[in-house]
């Protein structure tokens, strides 16, 4: 069995842990990815991993958020997504993020150095061969047409899709920094940041009511056929659908000008733009929560009217595409594998997962079951109060298979804490609710205990170092 390979569909953040955590265990895997002979809507080149929308993996705060503690679970597993993460990171304040080139790049070379992995460029226009006994379809939310008709005929599921977008991109030297500044919100300092890692554009009441009336008036780009009656994904609003919600929507969401403070002005910013920096130059800025369907040439008339961007240049415009997820808690058992043809399993957003790190999270995941199977060894899913065990269940069981969409982690996906932890006992014998961070960490501080179990159980080695 050692010596079948594992076949693997696609080298996004997802295909890509998946082959390196697979090759790692001893397994000969082939990667399969299509581009260049076939592009995508959103992809610009041919490397593994390629970020094709932000270049945030998020917050790296594993005490108090959800996605910290996955990044801090996924570097003890050895992921090579956050291993050249870390490499590539930019200033992000509280945040992750990465020089979107050198990280895939990075990614890329490992891979294709690793003597058990061996990347062939070509689609799979088709369900795998019968001849593939363990397969890995980790094509992404960009899921080419014969292979996406392939699986719904299989499944006897209709795709379920929501729309993703993309942010602009600014060249650095174009801000208008007399009018702009440095700071992170409450000047947080991160794993790679200073406190002052967001460049920040401020407007009074009357540029924001001028900008939020040019946004929702501005002319955007047709949709196609297949797209209209697709949904949003939440996590991943386009800024107009935002505006169109009310005038005040974005002042609370990523126009808010809370621990900002403008050193050009003494009056308190109406609202503020964020940028952050795209590349370990710091010559390419995006704007945060930027996603849009507008027209290239609008883009640039109403992003020009932010102060401080009057003559900004775009190293890209917004776009958006088409993303493309299987109803994972109906399809796929607790392993990932598909129920109707347990030789394929599923991996990243195609599984209903949204993020980077989460898609990644499950490509470890899935490259790791699908290994132990083909070295006959049993597969040991993380407990579900860790953050990748409680991501896994939500996506195999734990979410309604009616309504699922798209999820980032968070800790509503964990399991609810003993009460005598939310409710600790005060000197006067009651019980207090905890809130915050002080809530959030208690699930931290179960899931590193618990985590630390697992794993151990699976790498004693590990366990020591813990």
């Amino acid at each position: 069995m050692k010596n079948e390979p594992l076949h693997i569909i696609g080298a996004g953040l997802a295909g890509s842990e998946a082959a390196w955590q697979a090759a790692n265990m001893g397994v000969s895997v082939v990667l399969h990815e299509m581009r260049p002979h076939v592009k995508t809507p959103a992809h610009q080149g041919e490397s593994c991993a390629e970020l094709v929308c932000s270049n945030s993996f998020r917050s790296d705060d594993a005490e108090h958020n959800a996605v910290g503690l996955i990044h801090q679970e996924m570097r003890r597993m050895d992921s090579i997504i956050m291993r050249e993460g870390d490499k590539a990171a930019v200033p992000a304040g509280g945040a992750l993020a990465v020089d979107r080139d050198i990280f895939s790049q990075n990614v890329t070379k490992a891979l294709e150095a690793h003597p058990n992995i061996v990347i062939e460029r070509g689609e799979v226009a088709g369900l795998p061969p019968e001849e593939w006994k363990h397969v890995i379809i980790a094509s992404g939310p960009l899921t080419s047409q014969p292979l996406a008709a392939a699986i719904q005929s299989l499944t006897g599921e209709d795709a379920l899709a929501f729309f993703d977008a993309l942010a602009p991109i600014v060249h650095t030297d174009s801000i208008d920094m007399g009018a702009a500044w440095f700071q992170s919100r409450y000047d947080k300092i991160g794993p790679a940041g200073t406190g002052k890692d967001y460049i920040n554009c401020p407007m009074n009441e009357a540029q924001y009511t001028a900008f939020i009336d040019a946004l929702i008036n501005a002319e955007y780009g047709d949709f196609k056929q297949w797209e209209k009656d697709t949904p949003y994904f939440e996590g991943c609003m386009p800024i107009e659908v935002m505006a169109a919600r009310g005038v005040e929507t974005l002042r609370f969401g990523p126009m808010k000008p809370v621990g900002l403070t403008n050193p050009h002005s003494d009056d308190k910013p109406y609202a503020v733009v964020q940028l952050r920096q795209d590349n370990a130059l710091g010559t390419l800025y995006n704007i945060v929560g930027f996603q849009t369907k507008m027209k290239y040439g609008e883009q640039i008339r109403v992003f020009r009217m932010i102060p401080g961007l009057e003559n900004a240049e775009f190293a890209r415009l917004g776009g958006m595409h088409r993303n493309t997820f299987i109803n994972s808690p109906k399809l796929l058992d607790d392993t990932l594998r598909l129920k109707v043809q347990p030789r394929i399993r599923f991996a990243g957003q195609i599984t209903g997962c949204e993020g980077y790190i989460e898609s990644a999270a499950i490509g470890l995941l899935t490259g790791k079951f699908a290994a132990s199977e083909m070295l006959g060894h049993c597969a040991q899913k993380p407990p579900e109060t860790t953050a990748i065990g409680a991501l896994l269940n939500h996506v195999t069981c734990g979410a309604n298979a009616e309504t699922f969409q798209p999820m980032n982690i968070n800790f509503g996906l964990f399991p609810l804490p003993p009460d005598e932890l939310l409710r600790p006992k005060q000197e006067n014998g009651r019980r207090k609710k905890l809130k915050g961070k002080d809530r959030k960490k208690v699930y931290t501080d179960i899931a590193r205990q618990d985590f630390t179990a697992w794993i151990g159980n699976q790498n004693p080695k590990e366990k020591d170092a813990a």
